[in-house]
């Protein structure tokens, strides 16, 4: 693993053949790829997906040498309008139905900000957007276990599932294997959890190790304002030494894609991950 992947769309929105030649050029071994976000020439739209269009984007990529880990679907689950609800969770679902066509076993998602329903329930607005959390999330697993794929969820910060109880209780109240976790050290950390970092994502590995389909990898650091800001990796405070080695022991082999880059970051943030990688 001394080559993780990366976010498709963090070299911009390309045509096919273009941003595959970047991604494969930068010496990086897969992507997560978002349609939508990373390729200007393809019509993603729903009800456009086939077999044919799968086949179409993974081999451009295949012939380079790069693996589509996974495919981004980042819908709102929780979103307040039923009706633009079942809209998403319908475009997530001919994800899943065509993820393998991609090469990839896993569609990724993040599961809507937990204040969604706080303006209408203020005393309980938090279960009220895990129980709507819960109702899609069982929807779009049954989906998934119709094709043998995985629902990827992942946990961050102010969003439904923020915490590692919250996806523990997620995947206790959605009992299917079909459920995965993807897993970002840094979206489990705010200004007063950073000094508690080891001990959190330890804890992370211990509860949710065995369900993660796939680490994303960027770096946070504590804002003169007293808040928190992501940056590249090596530039901020997470303890990545401590962050891969359990990579390493927990999950070896697991895809790990970089995140948040500018096109200039990507070379830099490559080269730290690889030195801390060998190194532990």
């Amino acid at each position: 693993m001394s080559k993780p992947g990366i976010l498709a769309h963090n070299f911009g929105r390309l045509p096919l053949e273009e941003l595959a030649d970047r991604v494969a050029g930068a010496g990086l071994a897969s992507v997560q790829l978002a349609l939508a976000k990373a390729l200007s020439d393809v019509d993603s739209a729903t009800g456009k997906l086939s077999p044919g269009l799968a086949n179409h984007v993974g081999e451009a990529f295949a012939k380079r040498g790069v693996r589509i880990a996974s495919l981004g679907c980042y819908i709102n689950p929780v979103h307040p309008d039923p009706e633009q609800r079942k809209q998403e969770l319908r475009r997530f679902k001919e994800h899943l139905r065509f993820c393998r066509d991609f090469g990839a076993s896993v569609v990724a998602t993040e599961t809507g900000k937990l204040d969604t329903f706080k303006a209408d329930e203020p005393e309980r607005y938090e279960e009220k957007a895990f129980e709507t959390l819960r109702s899609s999330v069982l929807e779009l697993a049954e989906e998934a276990d119709k094709w043998g794929v995985t629902v990827g969820i992942e946990p961050a910060y102010t969003l439904v599932i923020h915490s590692t109880e919250g996806m523990q209780r997620l995947l206790e109240e959605v009992p299917t294997s079909t459920l995965g976790v993807v897993l970002d050290p840094c979206n489990l950390l705010n200004a007063s959890l950073l000094d508690l970092q080891q001990e959190i994502v330890s804890a992370a590995f211990d509860a949710l190790a065995d369900r993660v389909v796939l680490f994303h990898a960027k770096d946070i650091r504590k804002t003169a304002s007293g808040g928190t800001e992501y940056t590249p990796l090596g530039t901020g405070e997470l303890d990545y030494p401590h962050f891969l080695r359990l990579v390493k022991e927990r999950k070896p082999h697991c895809h790990i894609t970089m995140e948040g880059l500018e096109p200039d970051q990507i070379a830099p943030s490559l080269d730290f991950f690889r030195k801390v990688w060998n190194e532990v």
